[in-house]
């Protein structure tokens, strides 16, 4: 891009250096600010230094705290040109002096730069050492930016081939593949060229024959995000299950949102454990099983976050914690989740257990109203009520980032139980019908920010909803999922900069889109099974280790033709809304026959339905 004062500004990367190259006007105009103290958010510097190493290399770091109370970066910066001299505040560095060091340095470097030629810049980053930034500097030395840039550009195409989308409408397609770029941008690779990263004990640490990765935004990505990685990065699994079993090991916890090193004990619920179950049983266990079976037993066993109430009285009462709701439906699943790993692993006990506490959500659904209700210890329920009010107040709020009508659909490991306590299939496709066309008002004078992407109720733009367009499948009625599912994708997604109804949180929102795209959705992301919706392709297709091909076609697709109104899985009738991940991995073709009317014969029966 370039800039306002003419300067010329080109950005690339590796998997451990940036690489810039910058073009100015003039000779005279080739200087660069290192702005140390710079900030957004909440963040701000507690320590940095600068250090001239010569006049054509900087070390430092930049310390700061914020929602991550100790972050660290170290860097070493390499200059294709000298550095003439440099401004720190409002004096000039002389090269005699070896180091500037204070809480937010500021610093103007000055070069001598022939006329027509470019600065090229190369940056290596470390959370643990200058030695490692440096380290990472090694790994692109004697290349120009421009071959970085090839080899940046040869990455980004592997990535993105691993699905391919066709569609007559070249939006779709860009729609698509932006989507499925945003998923590949976290989790990040955290560990530097050494090997070595920030621990969230405040130690250093160094990850052996493996790549610890980190920035795990797990109340958003357990959703869709990382169930979308075991198809489309399964060289990565299990060094991301490692990863969280390092943070459990330094930590004493699974990680429940961990930024850069720290823990930053942000949202509800112990996602991790979906993570680390799906992955068990999809067969990724290049790590220690016994040890990841004990780290789901001590996030069960914490006593943080009211699940010590949880436990105590198999909801969390209203008056002993904040998000009461959320919180006991949260820990439920991930409950029923231990369970599995319990069942895979013959620990019937454990398993008998966790089966029981999975069962939470019957403490808080109230069959007068249909919602899930916060109670007080009594078990009396807490009024006055109104399913649509909010409040961003946590320490009191009843739903975290929601309201009644959004959390009260979270039993993604039972959903046949709870149209049970809803009276049966009917009343439970008349609940969410109304959820869709109830009207978007939020009450509530401190409601929270984060609903946003409202259809009736339904709130795509945060994630508790993500889930709720696919449940008609098990009630039924198929063809009312495909109707949403296609009009949450073409109304809350666009390719525009303004393109995304909330918050992209680490690519679960674009997860959503992929999966949708694709045509079903993991509604219990650590089931193994895939619910079918509305596809937005005329082909894809998912390559697959050993040379196998998942292949997709929709026969008839278009944007008035959202239904499906047969399908074959292998030339073989279809007779059931969903698909597995094995069938996915053992390779072969699904057909979806497309129409513009909703064939209400298929998948109703409950031998089509998902379990």
């Amino acid at each position: 891009m370039t800039m306002d004062n003419g300067v010329r500004a080109e950005l690339t990367a590796s998997a451990y250096c940036g690489v810039h190259r910058y073009r100015f006007p003039s000779p005279d105009a080739a200087s660069l600010v290192i702005d140390l103290s710079f900030a957004i958010n909440w963040d701000r510097p507690t320590a940095s230094n600068l250090k001239w190493e010569s006049p054509t290399l900087l070390t430092g770091y930049r310390h700061s705290t914020g929602w991550a109370k100790s972050q660290r970066f170290f860097f070493a910066i390499a200059f294709s040109h000298p550095v003439r001299s440099m401004e720190v505040v409002d004096s000039v560095w002389q090269r005699t002096e070896q180091s500037q060091a204070g809480e937010g340095t500021r610093a103007q470097l000055f070069f001598s730069i022939p006329s027509q030629q470019a600065l090229e810049i190369q940056v290596g980053i470390s959370s643990a050492s200058v030695e490692g930034a440096l380290a990472g500097l090694e790994t692109v030395k004697g290349k120009s930016f421009d071959q970085v840039r090839r080899e940046a550009e040869g990455e980004w195409e592997k990535e993105l081939g691993k699905i391919r989308f066709e569609s007559a409408d070249p939006s779709l397609k860009t729609l698509f593949y932006t989507s499925l770029y945003r998923t590949a941008l976290a989790p990040v690779q955290f560990s530097d060229a050494r090997g070595e990263y920030w621990g969230p004990d405040g130690k250093i640490h160094r990850a052996e024959n493996y790549r610890r990765y980190d920035i795990f935004s797990l109340w958003d990505t357990f959703r869709a995000a990382n169930p979308l990685y075991t198809l489309t990065q399964p060289d990565k699994i299990n060094d991301m299950v490692r990863s969280l079993l390092d943070h459990y090991q330094q930590y004493g916890l699974l990680p429940v949102w961990s930024l850069l090193g720290n823990e930053t004990n942000t949202m509800t619920g112990y996602h991790a454990v979906p993570v680390l179950v799906d992955a068990y049983l999809k067969g990724f266990r290049d790590y220690d099983a016994d040890l990841a079976y004990q780290s789901l037993l001590t996030s069960a066993a914490q006593n943080i976050r009211g699940s010590n109430f949880y436990r105590e009285y198999g909801y969390i009462p209203y008056e002993k914690e904040g998000e009461s709701v959320t919180k006991t439906l949260e820990y439920g699943f991930d409950d029923w989740c231990i369970a599995e790993m319990a069942r895979a692993l013959g620990k019937a006990e454990d398993e008998k257990t966790f089966r029981t506490r999975a069962k939470a959500y019957h403490h808080l659904f109230d069959p007068q109203t249909g919602f899930m209700r916060a109670k007080r210890t009594d078990g009396s329920w807490k009024t006055p009520f109104d399913p649509k009010f909010s409040d961003h107040n946590f320490d009191v709020a009843e739903y975290t980032e929601g309201n009644a009508w959004q959390h009260s659909w979270f039993v993604p490991h039972d959903i046949p139980g709870l149209i049970q306590l809803h009276g049966g299939d009917a009343p439970f496709i008349r609940k969410l019908d109304q959820l869709f066309s109830e009207s978007s008002e939020i009450t509530g004078e401190n409601k929270s920010s984060d609903i946003s992407g409202l259809i009736g109720q339904y709130a795509h733009g945060n994630e508790p909803s993500h889930h709720i367009a696919y449940m008609y499948n098990y009630a039924g009625a198929p063809w009312k999922s495909q109707a949403q599912a296609r009009q949450i994708m073409t109304t809350q997604y666009n390719a525009t900069p303004s393109g995304l109804c909330g918050n992209e949180d680490c690519g679960q929102m674009s997860a959503w889109y992929v999966f949708s795209a694709l045509g079903m959705y993991p509604v219990n992301p650590a089931s193994g099974v895939y619910v079918l919706g509305s596809p937005m392709f005329d082909q894809a297709e998912i390559p697959l280790a050993g040379g196998k091909t998942f292949r997709l076609e929709a026969l008839n697709n278009g944007p008035q033709h959202p239904y499906i109104q047969s399908a074959t899985l292998n030339g073989q009738k279809l007779k059931r809304s969903f698909i597995t991940h094995q069938e996915v991995l053992a390779g072969g073709t699904l057909v979806l026959a497309m129409g513009p009317q909703p064939n209400t014969r298929l998948w109703r029966q409950k031998s089509g339905r998902p379990k």
